[in-house]
């Protein structure tokens, strides 16, 4: 038998591994598993590495993503705070508070969505338009409107219109959404507009400010 292979036995038997057989003694693992590749305890040896590699690996997954989950947190978290720092100075602004209460009642209200609303009143969207602007500090091409119109309405006139209220170039509109079936009367003359902005930090900032609104103003009696 060959000194090499009577110590690659030895090492195997040890529970060690191809990789560090190989290294130790420079053999080929191609020739490691020519050699064992018959023998019933190399087998139930690697079997064992493997459970063991599978469990080092799904440990340092967790800690992975532990680590990503409290890195993400604090990235929230700051935000947050600037939230709260910024909030008793814009609280005196009257787009600030109109900003906060319009994005309560018709903003998205899923955390993990982009910032987004939608309304038919060209008021509240010229309004939308200007809080993320002048409070949210987002570039004008940062923010993308889109409609949704029914295939009656002309989306050219009605992409001017909604550019001209929000102040936002067309060439920033998403494809407009058209919704089946004619117009059931003429409320909606120029459909549905849908203002966008994809900012998970800004959008925690709104959370917060909505929160800290709510708790300055809300009626103490019966409220939990």
């Amino acid at each position: 038998m060959r000194n090499d292979k009577h110590l690659a036995i030895k090492l195997r038997k040890k529970g060690k591994s191809y990789n560090h057989i190989s290294k130790v003694l420079e053999i080929p693992k191609s020739t490691m598993v020519y050699w064992f590749k018959s023998e019933a305890w190399s087998e139930e040896i690697k079997k064992e590495l493997t459970r063991k590699a599978n469990y080092v690996a799904r440990k340092r997954l967790t800690l992975i993503n532990k680590r990503r989950r409290e890195e993400w947190e604090k990235w929230r978290q700051g935000f947050r705070n600037e939230a709260i720092r910024e909030f008793p100075l814009l609280l005196k602004k009257p787009l600030f508070i109109s900003g906060i209460n319009l994005y309560w009642g018709e903003g998205d209200s899923n955390l993990k969505n982009a910032i987004k609303l939608s309304n038919t009143d060209p008021r509240m969207i010229n309004l939308f338009s200007k809080f993320c602007q002048k409070i949210l500090k987002v570039p004008i091409e940062k923010m993308y409107p889109w409609l949704i119109l029914y295939p009656d309405l002309s989306e050219k006139k009605c992409k001017d219109f909604w550019s001209k209220t929000s102040g936002i170039p067309i060439s920033n509109f998403k494809k407009t959404q058209l919704i089946k079936g004619k117009h059931p009367t003429k409320k909606l003359t120029y459909g549905i507009c849908i203002i966008q902005m994809n900012s998970r930090g800004l959008k925690e900032k709104l959370f917060t400010w909505i929160n800290l609104f709510f708790e300055k103003f809300k009626l103490t009696a019966g409220i939990v």
